[in-house]
């Protein structure tokens, strides 16, 4: 029956005369030759309608035009026109006029217009790149009509050949000089010239132009530059060389970079050191000369080495100190200042600090038996400990000894005895022994037996062995991936708890590494009520994720350590990171406003934020890994206020196509999802992005909640309106523009995050760098020595990176005392409680006023 339908409808449709419902064409177009220029009129007209609705089509495309006509002939009979006032080449094709009738379309017969004209291109010739002498070919195509079309070329000014039907491909031998080309078309109507093209012949390309440090992280030097003069040929890799300057110039093994981009990371560079670069481009030709060498200096580091060979001299009157000086590798930056530490009885004294690698101390009696470290320390702080020296003179220990030979004596008869007394008590008791065991009876009116295995286990016992991976249950792949950055458990020492969520809590620890230093850590524990290894698995997946991660803006996993549980069949899977030494974002720009010493954070330091973000996530997006869980409370400050994304546990690894839906239900941050996650559960790149406009969002209030006033059930209808969060107050134009373009409905018109890195640092470039968070201490502590003091954050040091100091993330612990120099640029780089600060002979440095304590010592009275 629907066959049928459609049958009739088509029949009714491509009827020429009379139709169904009494509607017939009583006139169609005629088909129309009309040479280039002058008009054409195309007429229709249909019957059997009183007010009818006529329009025309071309080439199936429904044509409005602003002019149309309807005349009246009779009674339900009416007329209409199309008209061309100057027929162009576009205005070809065929054409028809329709009337709708009863939700029936009925259609006139088709005519065409066929324009005549001088020819008009279909190709034409193309500029084109050679070696000397090598040929090609040039291709030039036409059409009328009228036809036929002939093509006649001009190479050089000077006709090739005689004219030939179009499409033509002329084949040119080579050429030695740039030369110029076009072509011509014609046919009875006349002559049409092409495009004028020009054949270049390949050369050297130019030096690249504006090599600059884009940016310095870690010893990490991003380079940049632009191409010169290509030389008619595609660039395919460019050679940077570089050089370090120190006593002699070391010319180091020159690098070969795939271009584009034009970029490039120097990695591994020593800290502290004058380095020179210089680039140089190849095309098919070959390299360019290079451009000019670009000279900087990488920032100052920790010292690596600790200071050798402390030895020291005791007499009555003083204790001499001496340690070799570090080599310039080893120091890392500028010398600031020798720290020494000392002991006395098992108590922490407050330690020193010297300008040379020896000192003179005052009073050698009060150094008896006490122990001594150096450390070296540069602006950014101090290197690792020298080995401990105990200062015990020879001739004291005579007198030592003999003062103690005595006790020693009666304390050896004391050891031999007790000895003695248990090696009778294990003889007694192996002659009673059984190869499984021995029992006693103990004396008493009631009777116990007591049981000793030849080999006991205790699945109670406190010192528990190292979880494996293979007792957890989990997948092959993700055991197999986390194997190689398993941490054994007795390496860590969990301290106080830095912040807890849903399903578990962040912790302080401390790890011990392989050359036995111990650095802090931070260590995300699972919550301890876990009952099957799919939790584990979980909770590992973030680990595994983070294991392949190498970059500056992304928090990078330490290892994996396991905590077992007495009792318990499986243990608590801890993930190790670095410690971040400000916490979150979103806390640091809440307390930024509203904390008890309120600091004003500049644009160019929240673009900096956004900047670090975006880096992270073009990485991460680069790898195709979704995030999920984009947020300023997601993301990390480190010491050098570096933002890192972070809190991967929502993260998905995309292994074909580019989206991934979400299948369970689960609690989902609804104010930084977007439009289309929150109706279909997809998430994609481009909805990282939506959620990375929401993060600019918060950095710009700095820590306010998006969408105040709107509840999470809300959010939906709120966005499907077209609503968004409104502009910040004293929020730049710009950079509402690159936050709002994050949030378009459609997201393949949101920018991914390789533009948005682009768009941020023009933004950064155009504003002037962010001056340092300062911080002065109003509170006025009182400590014996000195007053309270201000403390500010180091200006920009070498390599322009400023210092900072973040009071309200300071512990108890870790807060400068009131008695530091002011403006001492010792004091502030190497932290810590320190009285003292001496040349080599106990004689003090700096202009400030000096005071003599009862021992001599120099006291700086600030």
């Amino acid at each position: 029956m629907k066959l049928l339908l459609w049958t009739l409808l088509l029949a009714v449709r491509s009827r020429a005369g009379s139709c169904g419902n009494g509607v017939s064409f009583t006139k169609h177009p005629s088909n129309q030759t009309v040479s280039q220029g002058n008009a054409a009129r195309l007429g229709c007209a249909v019957q059997g309608l009183t007010e009818p609705d006529i329009f025309w089509r071309k080439d199936g495309e429904k044509l409005y035009s602003t002019d149309q006509m309807f005349i009246t002939l009779g009674e339900q009979h009416w007329e209409t026109y199309h008209s061309v006032k100057s027929v162009q080449q576009q205005d070809a094709g065929q054409y028809w006029c329709e009337v709708e009738f009863h939700d029936l379309t009925f259609s006139s017969e088709r005519a065409w217009i066929t324009v005549e004209g001088v020819p008009h291109f279909l190709q034409e010739p193309q500029d084109v790149s050679s070696f000397p002498n090598v040929p090609f070919n040039l291709t030039c195509a036409a059409v009328g009509p009228p036809e036929p079309v002939e093509v006649l070329w001009w190479l050089g000014g000077v006709q090739e050949g005689e004219p030939r039907p179009s499409p033509s491909v002329l084949h040119v031998q080579g050429v030695n000089i740039s030369v110029k080309f076009y072509c011509e078309a014609k046919n009875t109507r006349g002559i049409s010239v092409s495009r004028t093209g020009t054949a270049h012949i390949k050369v050297l390309p130019a030096a690249p132009v504006g090599l600059q440090v884009l940016r310095m992280v870690d010893n990490n030097v991003t380079l940049s530059w632009k191409p010169g003069f290509s030389g008619y040929s595609e660039l395919s890799t460019c050679i940077v060389q570089l050089s370090r300057r120190s006593v002699r110039r070391w010319d180091l093994p020159q690098q070969e970079v795939q271009v584009p981009p034009h970029l490039h990371v120097l990695s591994g560079l020593r800290s502290h050191s004058n380095y020179s670069v210089r680039v140089s481009c190849v095309n098919e030709v070959g390299a360019s000369p290079f451009c000019s060498w670009l000279h900087f200096m990488t920032p100052e580091s920790e010292p690596s080495a600790a200071p050798r060979n402390l030895t020291f001299q005791l007499s009555e009157q003083q204790l001499a100190l001496n340690w070799a000086g570090l080599q310039e590798e080893e120091l890392q930056g500028r010398l600031l200042a020798y720290k020494v530490q000392w002991t006395l009885g098992g108590e922490p004294q407050e330690p020193l600090l010297f300008k040379e690698n020896r000192a003179q101390l005052s009073g050698g009696g009060r150094f008896f038996n006490a122990s001594f470290q150096v450390s070296a320390c540069t602006s950014v702080g101090c290197g690792p400990w020298s080995p401990p020296v105990l200062v015990l003179p020879a001739s004291v220990q005579v007198q030592v000894q003999r003062s103690h030979m005595w006790v020693g004596l009666l304390l050896g008869l004391l050891v031999a005895t007790v000895v003695g007394l248990l090696l009778t008590g294990a003889a007694h008791r192996h002659e009673k022994e059984t190869q499984f065991g021995s029992a006693f009876k103990a004396p008493g009116p009631e009777s116990s037996v007591s049981f000793t295995a030849a080999r006991s286990f205790n699945r109670n016992c406190a010192e528990l062995q190292d979880s494996t991976l293979d007792s957890l249950g989990i997948n092959e792949d993700l055991k197999n991936k986390l194997q190689d950055v398993l941490i054994p458990e007795r390496l860590l020492t969990l301290g106080h708890m830095l912040g807890k969520g849903e399903f578990g809590s962040v912790r302080e620890a401390f790890l011990k590494t392989e050359d036995s230093s111990v650095m802090k850590v931070a260590v995300k524990v699972l919550k301890s009520d876990i009952t099957s290894s799919c939790d584990i698995e979980q909770c590992l997946k973030e680990a595994a994720y983070m294991k392949d991660f190498h970059h500056p803006n992304v928090i990078q996993l330490i290892g994996v350590s396991l905590h077992r549980r007495a009792g318990q069949r499986l243990p608590i899977p801890m993930v190790v990171l670095p410690f971040m030494k400000h916490g979150d974002l979103h806390t640091f720009l809440l307390l930024s406003r509203l904390g008890e010493l309120p600091v004003d954070l500049s644009v160019q330091t929240l673009l900096r934020f956004m900047l670090d973000i975006s880096r992270g996530m073009e990485y991460l997006s680069g790898r195709s890994i979704i995030h999920r869980d984009l947020a300023a409370r997601n993301c990390m400050l480190n010491e050098n206020m570096t933002v890192c994304v972070a809190d991967f546990g929502l993260s998905k690894k995309i292994y074909s196509g580019d989206y991934y839906r979400q299948g369970s239900v689960s609690k989902l941050p609804v104010k930084w999802i977007a439009l289309e996650s929150l109706a279909d559960n997809v998430y994609t790149t481009q909805s990282d992005v939506w959620a990375f406009g929401v993060a600019m969002w918060e950095i710009m209030t700095r820590g306010q909640t998006p969408y105040p006033g709107v509840e999470n059930s809300e959010i939906y209808e709120y966005l499907i309106k077209g609503e968004r969060l409104k502009k910040p107050p004293d929020c730049r134009d710009d950079i509402y523009e690159v936050m709002h373009s994050c949030w378009s409905p459609v997201p393949k018109c949101r920018p991914s995050f390789q533009q948005l890195v682009a768009q941020l640092e023009a933004l950064s470039l155009s504003l002037c760098p962010a001056p340092p968070l300062l911080y002065v201490n109003l509170e006025g502590e009182e400590e014996e020595g000195g007053g309270a003091v201000g403390v500010r954050a180091p200006g920009p040091q070498e390599d322009g990176a400023p210092g900072w100091s973040v009071p309200w993330q300071q512990r108890a612990e870790d807060e400068e005392k009131d008695w530091l120099m002011v403006g001492s640029e010792v004091a502030l780089a190497i932290g810590g409680d320190y009285r003292y600060i001496m040349g080599p002979c106990g004689e003090g440095e700096g202009a400030e006023s000096l005071v003599r304590d009862e021992d001599d010592d120099v006291v700086i009275n600030v």
